[in-house]
This record gives C-alpha cells, structure tokens and sequence, in this order.
C-alpha cells in the first residue's frame, strides 16, 4: 500500500472502508450488531501491528497521522505494555525522520530479542525521491525496550530492504531477508550485529522462499529455491552462525504460511492456496495434509488443530478451528501424496471478522485487532 498522501486526499484505508459500504459489503457490520464477551484486556486506539514478548508483554505501533504544507503523513509511535497492564510510549513517529526527504510509514510487524531488551520492528514505508514519485519500501528499526535507538555498529540505527528481521541468542546479531527476485518472491539471508562490524551475507549465492526461526536457538527453517525456479522447492534446517544446513525434504510445492510448532517438533506450511501440510522434523516421512483454504494460521497450544484467520496478511477475516489429522508415513508423495483430510471449521468469536490475531506465549490467550477503529482486544483463547 502507498502510504505517502498529498495534502488534501482521503488516507487509504479510510478510503478502502469507505468502498466496502459502498459495495453493501456486511463483512464490517456484525460488530455493531452483535457482542463479544467483555475482554480481559483492551487498547483502544488505532492499532497497526503488535507483538507479543516472550514474558507476555506486547509492543504495540499506534497510527498517528499527521500534516506538513504538503502531505498528509503517517508515522506510527510504539507503545509498550507491561504484564500488569501498565503501558508507555517508547517511540514518538512525528520525530523521527530519514534525510530531507518527505517520508511517511506503518509499523507492520515486531519481534523481540531473546532476553525481552531489545525490539524490532518491520516499517512498511513512502518516500518521494527527486523526481517527484513515491517509493515504496521495507526497513526494519532497532530499539531497545526503553525506546532508545541500538546504533547498528555505532551508526544508524535502521536496516534498509530488511523484512523477517530477528535475533539471535547472543541479542546482539541479527538476521533478515533482502529481496533478490521481485516483487517478494526470492530473498537471500544477511546478517548484522550490533556491537560493530560491515554487514555481510548468509549462505551466499543461495535463494529462499521463506524461513522461520527456532525460539531458544541459532537455528531455523527454510524452504530454499533456485534463482531460476526450476526446482522443487526444499525445505532446509539452518544453522545460521555455523552456516551449516541439513535438507529436511523436498515439497511437491510451497505458497506460504511456514510455522514452527509450540514444542519445535513440527512445521506447517501451505502447499498451494487450499492445502495445508504438516511434517514431523524427527521422521520426515511422517506427514498429513488437510484442506483449510488459504488464509494465516497459528498453533494451538495442545497441536491438535491450527486457528485459521480466512484472509490474507493486514486484510480482515474470520477465525475457525482447524482440526489436524494424524500423521503417517508417506516416504514418496509423488508416487502416494497423503489423503488430504476435510475438517468442518469450527467458528470462535461469533464468525466476527478481524484484522489481525495472536495466541499468547503461555497458550491461555487471544488477541485481536478489530477493523474500523483497530482497538487491540484480548479475550480468553477458545476452546
């Protein structure tokens, strides 16, 4: 989405909702006619992105627009609130600028260090170059849980073309995605570290659709892919301080959605847009597949079913239940692709859609994001 707004136009979301009725859409309407449970916590502000910590802390990015002789800017702040409730502003947006340039952004996502010190945060950003035209693109900032800005080698303090940012154990190195093959569809691994040094490459000359950390570790998981895209996709087991790596299997096909499992002993991942598929790390060959339709999901603290949210990223959807089937042995999908099961989805929170959502670290919680106004509910997660 263009984030940078000339003076005078509608912001785009508000545009959007504004279509949405137009069209008759009731997607927006049961809220109003309709009531949740009263949560157990709530934000209500305009919310764009938040992150829950590993002790149960959630960073949190507040749109605040705002207005120079030319444009209508958006530069979130960030907000941190603590295990008991009490929250504080760390980052004032307005403030904080990038060269001379008009400059405008949303906060799309957060990650925390390992210790809980230290944040990232993914910036979805809009700068008007010399020639007049908007620019989009992805930075990560670095900060600590103070606010303070980390200076990434005693300099700046943001990582350019840096998406999927995240720590390692020392809380000190960092490692992030850089876009080889647009738009979004091959990326290379790059490493920085905060005490000092030049950035430098991961498995250089290599490519990856997606990857996704191993909590409590140096490791992680990737679905690699030659430049060309000739190949099948392969998922790898990375690690990424020895630059060792270890091939897991080879999928009959990768769209998205890569997901560690709460114990770390499985991973789930779409292998097209309806089929969702699950494999053990200890015996690869025991997979299962299921039918979800596509959409973003997170695990259940017991790994018997997957919370499916049925849109894609920063768009509204409902929430369901997915049950997972058992796994079984499968060494040759080509030749015998596991039965693909069809669970009925189990509805929560009335069929009420939302635009984002997360389970708590301890399992006993829900956070959603409601669209229109964006307040951050936490409710009781659903059984």
């Amino acid at each position: 989405m263009n984030l940078f707004l000339p003076r005078g136009r509608m912001p785009n979301r508000d545009y959007l909702f504004v279509l949405v009725l137009l069209l008759g859409c009731s997607s927006l309407m049961p809220l109003g006619a309709q009531e949740l449970e009263k949560p157990v916590q709530s934000i209500e502000e305009d919310i764009t992105a938040f992150g829950y910590a590993p002790d149960g802390r959630v960073a949190y990015a507040v749109n605040r627009p705002f207005k120079t002789k030319q444009y209508d800017l958006e530069h979130d702040d960030i907000w941190i609130q603590d295990a008991n409730g009490k929250r504080r502003r760390i980052f004032i947006g307005e403030k904080f600028q990038r060269a001379a340039a008009p400059f405008t952004y949303n906060v799309t996502a957060f990650r925390w260090s390992p210790n809980g010190h230290l944040l990232l945060a993914e910036l979805s950003t809009a700068t008007v170059d010399e020639s007049g035209k908007t620019v989009d693109s992805t930075m990560t900032l670095v900060l600590d849980e103070n606010g303070k800005e980390v200076r990434l080698g005693g300099e700046d303090n943001v990582i350019k073309d840096a998406a999927e940012a995240s720590w390692l154990l020392d809380n000190a190195t960092i490692i992030y995605l850089s876009e080889v093959v647009k738009p979004k569809v091959l990326f290379s691994f790059h490493y920085l570290n905060r005490t000092g040094g030049p950035p430098g490459h991961v498995f250089e000359g290599r490519t990856f659709l997606d990857f996704v950390a191993v909590p409590g570790s140096n490791m992680a998981f990737a679905v690699e892919r030659d430049r060309n895209l000739s190949g099948p996709p392969r998922l790898q087991r990375l690690e990424l301080l020895a630059q060792d790596d270890h091939e897991v299997a080879t999928l009959d096909g990768y769209e998205a959605g890569l997901s560690l499992s709460p114990g770390g002993g499985k991973i789930a991942y779409y292998i097209d847009r309806e089929t969702l598929e699950i494999r053990d790390f200890a015996n690869p060959t025991l997979t299962a597949r299921v039918r979800a339709g596509f959409g973003v999901f997170h695990w259940a603290p017991d790994e018997t079913r997957v919370l499916l949210k049925r849109s894609i990223e920063k768009k509204s959807g409902d929430l369901v239940w997915i049950n997972l089937p058992p796994l079984a042995a499968h060494p040759s999908s080509d030749k015998d692709p596991p039965p693909i099961a069809q669970p009925t989805p189990i509805p929560v929170m009335h069929g009420l859609t939302f635009r984002e959502f997360a389970i708590s670290p301890d399992g006993r919680f829900l956070a959603v994001i409601v669209p229109g106004k964006r307040n951050l509910a936490v409710y009781p997660l659903p059984r």
